[in-house]
């Protein structure tokens, strides 16, 4: 038998299949979706087995063996074979690195696999002999004694267990238990032996009522009151023995009350009819569902979900950020207890490790997570749901440069179920898809709850600033803040800038302090004293007079989370404030805790960037202060209006979603700017056709497709005289319905010491864009990239 694998090496010469042949004794073993290792050149390398077939082209003689098999159970089933295919063209990628993304880390780093006993009287002589007294034998002592065929048999039979133990993390988790002995004879013998020891004695006629049991230590001390000195007296005695369960890494940090389906308006009824009508359907549909913030999407969410359960089909949810996790979690575990697993780039290699094994062995149905659970190793999904679909998160920035909204889609082709984008504020793209009946829309234009929207109040700073307030609060907000301190009311202050200032500067001579290696100013960070830069790590000292002129006249600039921090204890030093922003929450669960303490009222004040802008339900914020709605708004970016309107409109949401009235102060230089008047109604639809008039003035998407070709190097000539060839190269093979612009420096032309030029390449229709840039790869990977070159290919870039 030959297999057919794709070995872990990303380069170009070897992106495709090679074929290997299968040794006899593993001929019943091995499937496809298995890794094994194989000998590759001078080394053995990790490859997926992608196929198995019969005959090569290849002569017999110069076929080699494979060398080692690592799985027993496929890890990827064959739709994820099918769908790593898919990638590798839709997203121009290598093939083992789509492969590669759909695994935990903890399946691509060292591990060794563990045979572990369950059921020793039914074990072969041969295998007994491996095991002898223990509970556990290792993979290679089976392969070494030429026993995989027994083995897939008894693992067929559960009469083993085989588990990979992760080398970084240690072991498999395991606690001492305490495992009774079936023999009632030998308990009674015991008890003959211990006629003096009464506690014993009593321990003994406990443990007959218990024969066979496997119980925690703890267990047997809490019903017999028997110390452990007992315990361990009558193991030793035969009666029972200690032996190592495995247990899973729990990554749910507190317990939940189970709630149940909660009643619907006539608006969400008639969105959730659509949804169950699509699932009785043999097709994949994709749902649009645009409701306003605070309009009861989540219940859609979950009611939609126990419809999927109830047919004994799985769920995928996604969200945007790890900060959504805990709260979406939170509902989901609430909603449907044990059979909710989480993953998200917080848990440990170890615990997200655990969650992918709880999902493969099917013992959770549905999954709670960021961009990486849309690959959740389900085989019988009925539905998959992306919440806030607009956001950029669910877009890979590394290869493969995929959208989980893509993926998600392609996925519900292949299983025949319906999508659920939803957004308050979806994508231009999404809105134009769904208004040509690509999806299917379906509103919610009122609050769940019957609230109305909070009042929106829009402060123009420049009329504060000819006032004389030079604060970075607006009177408005100061009053707005007061209000809310004495209501004992809970108020969220939105800023999309960590650090305390954005840049040192010389007033002398006007110099930016810049990060070395970067076009980009440092940021300072008053906690450690430090300017960093948010790009490439670099750090150094505030310096104490400017390093081009050497004057002392150096000044912080702009405004950052810690600054504002300190600002409002100046203002109200009663005041309890919460800071929410990538320096607060490097720590894992540090999410959670903040999320917590603030839900329990111990805080007055939530402070914090993007992470807080949407998703969170709290009962008693009634203010939301957006600080510099202007930060988004004047970035070079085609979607920079849109993406403040998106913010915008979700972080207003937060207030007022419950009895208590909320109100909204978005403080702006540019309060004229249609982003932000139609974002204080939270008019999609205006906002939509009035960006989409641009969009179609400008030749952007969604009336035209992107594609980003972008060159690096650290010499800057090197740079642009290969972006200047790439840019003749694609005018000379793409047609003339494909409009090649540039080459031009990136938004930030130096990154890492390296320079950046990009390539953007529009079309409507462009037939031969992915083979003319497999060919534009393929020139890069034999020549270009011996010069130091680095070439990216993006169709699809989030950002331009």
């Amino acid at each position: 038998m030959i297999a057919e694998v794709i070995v872990d090496v990303s380069t170009y010469h070897v992106d495709r299949p090679f074929d290997y042949q299968v040794p006899a004794e593993w001929i019943n073993v091995i499937e496809a979706g298995c890794r094994v290792k194989v000998p590759f050149g001078a080394r053995n390398v990790l490859g997926f087995v992608i196929g198995l077939k019969k005959e090569t082209d290849i002569p017999l003689h110069k076929l080699k063996p494979i060398t080692q098999i690592l799985d027993m159970e496929p890890v990827l089933t064959e739709e994820m074979l099918q769908l790593a295919r898919w990638l590798k063209n839709h997203t121009i990628c290598y093939e083992i690195d789509a492969l590669q993304v759909m695994l935990p880390s903890a399946l691509r780093a060292k591990y060794e696999k563990i045979i572990k006993l369950q059921a020793p009287q039914s074990l072969p002589e041969e295998v007994q002999a491996i095991f002898g007294k223990r509970q556990q034998a290792n993979f290679k002592e089976f392969e070494r004694a030429g026993l995989l065929p027994l083995l897939k048999q008894l693992v067929a039979q559960e009469s083993v267990t085989i588990d990979n133990v992760v080398k970084q993390q240690g072991n498999v988790k395991e606690i001492r238990m305490v495992k009774i002995t079936e023999d009632q004879h030998l308990i009674e013998k015991v008890i003959e032996q211990s006629s003096r020891a009464v506690k014993q004695r009593l321990l003994l006629q406990w443990m007959c009522q218990h024969l066979g049991e496997v119980l925690s230590p703890q267990q047997i001390y809490d019903e017999t009151g028997v110390s452990s000195a007992v315990l361990e007296a009558v193991i030793a005695k035969g009666a029972a023995q200690f032996i190592r369960e495995e247990v899973y890494r729990d990554p749910f940090t507190k317990e939940v009350s189970r709630t149940h389906s909660l009643q619907l308006t006539e608006e969400q009824l008639v969105a959730l009819q659509a949804i169950t009508a699509a699932m009785e359907q043999p097709k994949g549909q994709t749902f649009l569902l645009h409701g306003v913030t605070g309009s009861g999407k989540t219940e859609i969410y979950l009611q939609s979900i126990q419809k999927v359960l109830e047919e004994g089909k799985e769920a995928i949810m996604l969200v945007p950020e790890i900060s959504l996790t805990p709260q979406m979690t939170e509902r989901f575990r609430s909603r449907f207890g044990e059979m909710v697993a989480v993953m998200h780039s917080g848990l440990s290699v170890g615990e997200k490790y655990d969650e992918w094994r709880k999902v493969q062995q099917g013992k959770v149905k549905v999954v709670v997570g960021a961009r990486s659970a849309i690959f959740a190793p389900f085989t019988n999904i009925g539905l998959i749901i992306l919440d806030e679909e607009h956001e950029s998160t669910y877009k890979q920035e590394d290869s493969p440069r995929y959208h989980a909204r893509d993926v998600a889609i392609w996925r519900s082709g292949f299983y025949q179920c319906p999508v659920i984008l939803g957004s308050a504020t979806p994508a231009l793209e999404s809105y134009a898809r769904a208004k040509k009946g690509v999806y299917t829309l379906l509103s919610l234009k009122h609050r769940a709850l019957h609230q109305t929207l909070p009042t929106v109040f829009i402060a123009d700073m420049r009329e504060e600033l000819r006032q004389g307030n030079r604060s970075m609060f607006s009177v408005s907000l100061i009053e707005a803040m007061r209000l809310r301190l004495e209501k004992k009311e809970q108020m969220v202050l939105f800023l999309n800038r960590r650090g305390y200032s954005s840049f040192v500067l010389c007033r002398d001579c006007g110099t930016v302090v810049q990060c070395p290696n970067c076009d980009i100013s440092l940021t300072y960070h008053r906690t450690t004293e430090k300017l960093k830069c948010h790009y490439c790590g670099y750090e150094e000292h505030i310096p104490q007079t400017c390093p081009q002129c050497q004057s002392d006249h150096i000044r912080y600039f702009g405004t950052g989370t810690q600054k504002v921090e300190e600002e409002i204890y100046k203002l109200f030093p009663e005041a309890r404030v919460l800071r929410m922003d990538v320096d607060t929450t490097r720590h894992k669960g540090a999410h959670e805790e903040i999320l917590q303490t603030f839900g329990e009222g111990q805080a007055d004040i939530l402070l914090g960037t993007q992470m807080i802008a949407k998703g969170l339900d709290f009962p008693n914020i009634t203010l939301v202060g957006v600080l510099s709605a202007d930060t988004s708004l004047h970035l070079p970016d085609y979607r920079a209006a849109e993406r403040t309107f998106q913010l915008l409109t979700q972080v207003s949401g937060r207030a007022g979603r419950h009895n208590k009235p909320g109100e909204v102060i978005i403080q702006t230089y540019t309060p004229e700017h249609y982003a932000i008047e139609l974002a204080k109604t939270q008019d999609y639809e205006p906002f939509y056709e009035r960006e989409m008039f641009l969009r179609r003035r400008s030749s952007y998407p969604p009336y035209y497709f992107v594609a980003l070709v972008q060159i690096s190097h650290e010499d800057v000539m090197m740079a642009a005289e290969y972006a200047g060839r790439v840019a003749d190269w694609l005018r000379g093979n793409l047609s003339n319905q494909a409009a090649i612009i540039g080459p031009t420096t990136a938004s930030i032309a130096r990154l890492q010491n390296r320079y950046r030029y990009q390539c953007l390449i529009k079309y409507k229709i462009e037939p031969n864009l992915i083979p003319v840039l497999q060919r534009l790869l393929a020139m890069y990977r034999a020549e270009w990239i011996k010069q130091g070159i680095l070439m990216t290919v993006d169709l699809d870039p989030s950002t331009i």
